[in-house]
């Protein structure tokens, strides 16, 4: 079979799960199932037999539900490679506008320290440690969460801190932060019957954020000022329409819309002494 062959294949064979993206998904399982990074230029040449059924394998797993990120095992993220499994939720581009929005608000980040809190793969901290400078904490409840950081630290060569923990209980007593990030989970519990199968198989741990999805949004407002260093920058992922009923929680705070028009982050300064 040559590459031709099996992309139209694959291609096919997507099209009622995928959609638009089909062909896309085939070429990436299609790489990955050859080994390399992305497919050569040339889509002439044969697949070997161990290529072909390692092309097939994947195109099993991914009709059967499983998300094309952990198949690949690897997703990028604000241009930056991480590692990526079932025990973390998947790095998104409605993520990268939280850390976009930190980089606009303190493009200086040199050595300040950043936390992380629910960081799962580390995509967070770790972006914003590499592209801004900033010197990131990432802290999990999950200990296989916090392993699967620490390899993307390794790969991204950045140093970060690691403490197992529920939210600010995983923190050395007293610390404080010149910026507090999390992307926390925010979905009402009774609507993850009702997602996309690929999402269902994302931990629900990641997802459940309560009855009304704002669980962990009273308990970071209860808890964030203690960790917010003077002048400190609070930078959290929302759901959609849920900018509202968060701004209530905190007392204010301030909208970033993410590509699409929605209200993804709110972000919250203090330019006084939070304490």
């Amino acid at each position: 079979m040559t590459l031709w062959q099996a992309l139209a294949m694959g291609t096919a064979a997507l099209e009622a799960t995928s959609g638009e993206s089909a062909r896309f998904e085939a070429r990436q399982l299609l790489a990955h199932g050859m080994g390399l990074a992305r497919l050569p230029l040339s889509l002439d040449a044969s697949l070997s037999p161990a290529q072909e059924a390692a092309y097939r394998e994947s195109l099993e797993r991914r009709l059967a539900g499983e998300p094309l990120q952990y198949i690949l095992g690897q997703w990028e993220f604000m241009g930056l490679p991480f590692y990526v499994g079932p025990v973390a939720l998947i790095p998104r581009p409605d993520t990268e506008t939280l850390c976009e929005a930190v980089l606009a608000r303190r493009p200086k980040g040199r050595g300040v320290k950043l936390l992380d809190l629910c960081c799962g793969t580390g995509c967070i901290g770790l972006s914003l440690g590499k592209l801004g400078g900033f010197a990131p904490t990432l802290t999990d409840i999950s200990p296989q969460c916090l392993a699967l950081a620490q390899r993307n630290a390794r790969l991204n060569q950045v140093e970060a801190r690691f403490f197992q923990g529920d939210l600010f209980a995983a923190l050395p007593q007293g610390e404080t932060f010149g910026v507090i990030c999390a992307n926390p989970p925010y979905i009402p519990a009774g609507e993850i019957p009702g997602l996309q199968r690929e999402v269902g198989r994302e931990p629900r741990l990641a997802l459940d954020g309560g009855p009304d999805g704002l669980a962990f949004y009273r308990r970071i407002a209860q808890g964030y000022r203690a960790h917010l260093a003077p002048g400190g920058l609070l930078a959290l992922e929302l759901g959609a329409g849920q900018f509202p009923a968060v701004q209530a929680l905190f007392g204010g705070g301030t909208a970033v819309k993410d590509v699409c028009g929605h209200d993804r982050v709110i972000l919250l300064e203090h330019e006084e002494d939070p304490c």
